[in-house]
């Protein structure tokens, strides 16, 4: 029985590519890659849809050590799609050789990402990830050299697909021959794609020079703001925020604000702060809550030293905005 392991993202695209080789009588499998910048969830998702055997990986402590420095840099955020795809492919050709498997397979299809679907750019992914010929695009094969289990008769090429471009029309189509119906729309996955993300995520590396995966987490909630090269504050945005923010606070070193008399953020100030930078971040809770300026308020304080309160003045928000990361 030929085998073979695919990146599975759980879009349209790696679902596809796993059946048409399924269709082939090939026994597939996939493997996905989690860290805090993308999630497994679609890929879970597409596996409990199509049967195809799914394992999870999270890969986050070597994947930062690449995100810090990736060879061909960065997209046009903190997006290191090149670099990120070879570390991919290497960590599952080692799961491909261990596990017995006869090939690897990915949804990639040829010129539909200007910049990482090129075939430079997929010939660089798998050099860069020690598996060059090991490698199945099956949407986009007959537009690219045969591969190893092309020629070795284990996939028949004749049966593969010559997609390109950026339309989705005969993936869709496709879709529906298989019967394929719910899957996401394209895109959307990666933080590390995304504007804001990305400034925050340069701010932590600037600033700090190890990072454990709740720092990461603390990215995606809440208005961030540097008051001080050492102390960074989180100042929640809605109820949603101000509960993901208190999931991740850590009491044996982090410090947490509320307000006492009203309705207002929660704010958090990673690994403690001075007595005049909790000071600050007290008025800065004030500020996004409901006081009036000027108006004095109580707000609550914990920390590793105890909990306290802190009287500070209601104050204007557009006064911190140039702290704003």
């Amino acid at each position: 029985m030929v085998r073979a392991l695919g990146l599975s993202s759980g879009g349209l695209d790696s679902i596809l590519s796993a059946l048409i080789l399924r269709e082939q009588g090939i026994e597939v499998a996939w493997v996905n890659f989690e860290t805090p910048f993308f999630s497994s969830d679609r890929a879970r998702r597409a596996a409990r849809m199509t049967g195809i055997p799914l394992r999870v990986k999270n890969i986050t402590g070597v994947y930062v050590e690449m995100l810090k420095n990736p060879n061909c840099g960065y997209g046009t955020n903190m997006n290191p799609c090149l670099d990120c795809h070879a570390l991919l492919l290497e960590i599952a050709g080692s799961m491909m050789t261990r596990e017995g498997f006869d090939f690897l397979f990915t949804g990639e299809v040829l010129g539909q990402r200007p910049m990482s679907q090129t075939k430079p750019s997929l010939r660089y992914v798998e050099k860069r990830s020690g598996f060059a010929g090991h490698i199945l695009r099956p949407l986009s094969a007959k537009l690219l050299p045969p591969t190893m289990p092309e020629e070795r008769g284990l996939v028949d090429r004749e049966r593969l697909l010559d997609i390109s471009g950026r339309s989705r029309k005969q993936q869709m189509k496709l879709a529906e021959a298989f019967g394929i119906s719910d899957y996401p729309a394209p895109g959307g996955g990666c933080l590390l794609t995304d504007h804001g993300f990305s400034r925050r995520l340069k701010d932590l590396f600037e600033h700090q020079d190890d990072y454990q995966e709740r720092d990461f987490e603390l990215l995606k909630y809440g208005r961030h703001f540097r008051l001080h090269d050492n102390h960074k504050v989180v100042v929640g945005r809605t109820m949603e925020d101000n509960g993901q923010i208190s999931r991740l606070i850590d009491p044996r070193k982090d410090i947490q604000l509320r307000m006492m008399d009203m309705p207002g953020p929660t704010v958090l100030i990673p690994f403690g702060a001075s007595e005049e930078t909790v000071h600050e971040a007290a008025t800065l809770c004030a500020a996004y809550s409901k006081t009036q300026a000027g108006q004095s308020v109580r707000v609550s304080v914990k920390g590793p030293g105890g909990s306290w309160v802190l009287t500070v003045q209601g104050g204007c928000r557009e006064k911190y905005h140039p702290y704003l990361i």
